[in-house]
């Protein structure tokens, strides 16, 4: 009976830190959903909001992570369980790392306070921030699901990001050359870019984390299996 009490505990608590994985991630997708709006109208009081809730999602993800280690020192899961638990501490850092971007944007806001952007530049900023914020709520719901065709599918999804980001980056320029935006903006203006890619990037590694819970298969693996092949070929034949 001991037995069964302790493996029913240890079911809560893995229940619970996938719940509060998936908690943590919705205060990224809900600071996602402000934070855009709040950059184009130069809304300081939510960029000091979002900026301050960063502390919140930074304790959540270690608090978790803590969790997870003991999960794993005190009753040493196997196969699904193992690497649901494994998934967790590989998630979390990508949801830390999302709201640090999301946050570096807004601090951009109190930069380019009191900045009229150009309404190419506007247009192209919303697409991006309503772009990975679609993606990252996509991931998380592979996540919730385990559902690996969607996971898989994140990455074409990218692309969109990725070609936005281009174009964002060349409209930049094309306003920089002819002197309608100054060089501190226009740099600033190419981080927060940079940000929303990388936004992007982070959800497609959550797909990748998703896939290995199901499957147990990452990139990474196919990397090392054609090293492992190389290698091989390499051995001279006896």
């Amino acid at each position: 009976m001991a037995a069964i009490e302790i493996r029913k505990n240890f079911h809560h608590e893995l229940d619970a830190i996938r719940d509060d994985v998936v908690r943590a991630a919705g205060m990224v997708t809900e600071s996602l959903a402000r934070a855009t709006q709040a950059f184009l109208d130069g809304d300081l009081e939510i960029a000091d909001e979002i900026i301050r809730n960063d502390d919140i999602v930074d304790a959540l993800t270690i608090d978790v992570e803590e969790r997870c280690f003991q999960l794993l020192a005190l009753q040493q899961p196997m196969a699904s369980d193992l690497r649901a638990i494994v998934t967790a501490i590989r998630v979390l850092p990508e949801i830390e790392r999302t709201h640090d971007l999301i946050t570096n944007i807004m601090k951009a806001t109190r930069r380019t306070y009191g900045v009229d952007f150009a309404p190419k530049l506007r247009g192209l900023i919303e697409q991006m921030g309503s772009g990975v914020h679609r993606l990252y709520r996509l991931a998380i719901d592979a996540y919730i699901d385990r559902n690996t065709a969607l996971a898989d599918a994140l990455d074409d999804m990218d692309d969109e990001i990725d070609n936005l980001h281009r174009e964002f980056i060349a409209a930049i320029f094309e306003i920089r050359e002819g002197r309608e935006i100054e060089l501190p903006i226009a740099v600033q203006l190419a981080m927060v870019g940079r940000f929303y890619e990388r936004i992007g990037d982070h959800a497609v590694n959550i797909g990748e984390r998703v896939h290995y819970m199901v499957t147990g298969w990452l990139p990474e693996h196919t990397g090392a299996a054609r090293l492992a092949a190389r290698e091989a070929d390499e051995v001279p034949g006896e």
